[in-house]
């Protein structure tokens, strides 16, 4: 994973992982590339934008990436731990078909996807009217890792796009305007949630969110393996300063996880959120902590899942300034 870049404020920069620009494979690669993704979908979210979602493709730990193309150019790169995002910057009232492709860790590229397409709406001008919040929604867990929802549909002046579906404030699902319903996967075992449902028109008008639908899903979860692994912290002295360097390796969940919370001496010290594509591997931080040698300081940390949850504390590592 790329270092990040020295901060002192909350919100870090990541570099952007190098896209690959050709079709076929490397010459050389030796082995069987990676099959096709299956259970692609694509649906417009607004008058430029398309969700696309699809399901990891087999051998998904040795998948470095996918690619996501409309037509034959090459619109998204995201790691292999995701399996959904918006292709944004479209032009409205246009088809689009889009097709996905996995690459694993050897730069082996496997074939396309079946195509799928989506039409963006017409753009609406001045459209500054938000559809109405959804209503009535209700769920239930239908198993240890997915639940079923559903709500009463949104009314808008020029119609819905879109709901996204939200789970403790995070955006974790988007289903067509049509739909008023909907099952989220890749859920935890024994985890509680909040759902809350919004409404999206064209113009990216977002509804207020609906009432919040609580559910708990049933099995166990000691939060083991969403904790990091491989803590470790050091501290070294700058400008007559001392700072904690920390570096982890991130838990292996299905999605992205774009935020982390750092625990210094029992309380919460920051939040570390990566703005740009997270990166992939181990990682690294670095942080201020007095100008005083021989402090002894106790660290942690936890990550913010996909599906919106905190996971697992990682072990506790104790430094001291100037040891």
């Amino acid at each position: 994973m790329r270092r990040v870049p020295w901060p002192l404020a909350l919100v870090c920069g990541a570099l952007l992982l190098v896209a690959s620009c050709g079709w076929s494979q490397a010459e050389g690669d030796e082995g069987r590339a990676p099959g096709a993704p299956t259970g692609v979908t694509a649906q417009a979210g607004s008058a430029t934008s398309v969700h696309v979602m699809w399901n990891a493709v087999p051998d998904s730990p040795g998948i470095r990436r996918y690619e996501v193309y409309s037509g034959t150019t090459k619109v998204e790169a995201v790691p292999g731990s995701q399996h959904m995002v918006d292709v944004t910057r479209l032009r409205p009232s246009t088809l689009y078909a889009f097709t996905v492709r996995a690459q694993d860790t050897g730069g082996r590229l496997g074939p396309p996807s079946r195509p799928v397409r989506a039409r963006t709406p017409a753009r609406v001008a001045a459209d500054r009217s938000a559809p109405t919040r959804p209503s009535k929604p209700a769920g239930r867990a239908v198993g240890s890792r997915e639940v079923q929802l559903s709500w009463g549909a949104s009314r808008d002046d020029r119609g819905v796009v879109s709901y996204d579906v939200y789970q403790g404030g995070v955006k974790i699902h988007s289903v067509g305007g049509d739909q008023t319903a909907t099952v989220v996967t890749g859920l935890r075992p024994g985890t509680g949630y909040v759902f809350t449902v919004r409404a999206r028109d064209a113009a990216d008008n977002l509804s207020p969110a609906s009432a919040p639908v609580r559910l708990t899903t049933p099995g166990t979860d000691d939060g083991r393996s969403t904790a990091p692994t491989g803590f470790t912290a050091r501290t070294h002295r700058a400008d007559g300063a001392y700072y904690v360097d920390l570096a982890w390796d991130p838990p292996r969940v299905d999605g992205v996880i774009t935020e982390y919370q750092i625990r210094l001496d029992g309380a919460s010290a920051t939040s570390l959120v990566w703005g740009g594509t997270p990166p992939r591997g181990r990682a690294s931080y670095g942080f201020y902590v007095g100008r005083t040698a021989g402090e002894e300081h106790r660290l942690r940390l936890r990550a913010r899942l996909p599906d919106g949850t905190w996971g697992g504390w990682s072990a506790e590592r104790t430094v001291t300034t100037g040891g």
